[in-house]
């Protein structure tokens, strides 16, 4: 029996190809996170890589989903695509302050995405990581680390990240081969981007492909709790995927 919990979504939930193929065609737009947050176990809020919102949609976001629902956030750009790292109070005070907590119990893991040109500075990182909190809003705080330069495959990493427990996200792109695949242990919990559905796959993956990650996840549930994203690839079949690995996941 997995001992953490396994949730599965995509990223964002405004997306118009998936009107007619997600939503229903009759559904309203401003019922979407509604009806999306019934089909999935959790949803990486993306929009906040690019701006930052007021406290009342953190709110209307809690409200809008069932009690059991959680969200990812996706950490600023200005937070994580700068020279040093270690010299980030004010962008990391502006993106934490901005209404974060109001998801209350729904806060789930947040991801710091590092551009692939950001190479590993062991001294730089680990002046970052000391910057991030361990509570928000009066509860823990989970940071996972998705990078992207080859440069993080290393034991000097791996530790460091496992030292303020901070999961490294699981990241797999099709399209970018070079982008490392980091399957460690170094936190309570694990975060997986696949970004490898494919359009021609009702499901977005074979059945044999969703089976595979079936088995991956209840592995790393062993561990911890598991929240595990359809994100790019062939974007509109992204929902199907993910609920294909909720329905198989039982």
């Amino acid at each position: 029996m997995s001992k953490g919990v396994i949730r599965a979504g995509i990223g964002g939930w405004t997306f118009e190809p998936w009107r007619g193929v997600f939503y229903p065609d009759t559904l309203k737009q401003k019922d979407e996170l509604a009806y999306a947050s019934r089909q999935l176990t959790s949803i990486e809020i993306n929009g906040t890589y690019y701006s930052s919102f007021k406290p009342d949609s953190w709110r209307k976001w809690r409200d809008e989903t069932p009690d059991d629902f959680v969200f990812a956030v996706k950490a600023s750009r200005y937070c994580t695509n700068r020279k040093v790292l270690s010299e980030n109070q004010d962008s990391l005070a502006k993106f934490l302050g901005q209404g974060l907590d109001e998801l209350g119990d729904k806060l789930g893991p947040i991801n710091w995405q590092f551009m692939a040109t950001k190479k590993f500075d062991p001294v730089d990182f680990e002046g970052f990581l000391k910057l991030l909190p361990r509570e928000i809003g009066g509860r823990p705080a989970r940071h996972a680390l998705e990078v992207r330069s080859p440069t993080f495959q290393t034991q000097q990493f791996y530790d460091l990240a496992q030292a303020y427990g901070a999961a490294i996200v699981y990241a797999v792109d099709d399209e970018a081969p070079d982008w490392p695949r980091i399957d460690q242990p170094t936190a309570d919990f694990t975060y997986a981007r696949l970004m490898c559905s494919r359009e021609d796959e009702p499901a977005g993956m074979s059945a044999e492909e969703l089976d595979a990650v079936v088995g991956q996840t209840r592995a790393w549930a062993e561990h911890g709790d598991v929240f595990a994203y359809f994100i790019a690839g062939a974007k509109v079949r992204n929902p199907a995927a993910a609920m294909a690995l909720i329905d198989r996941l039982g």
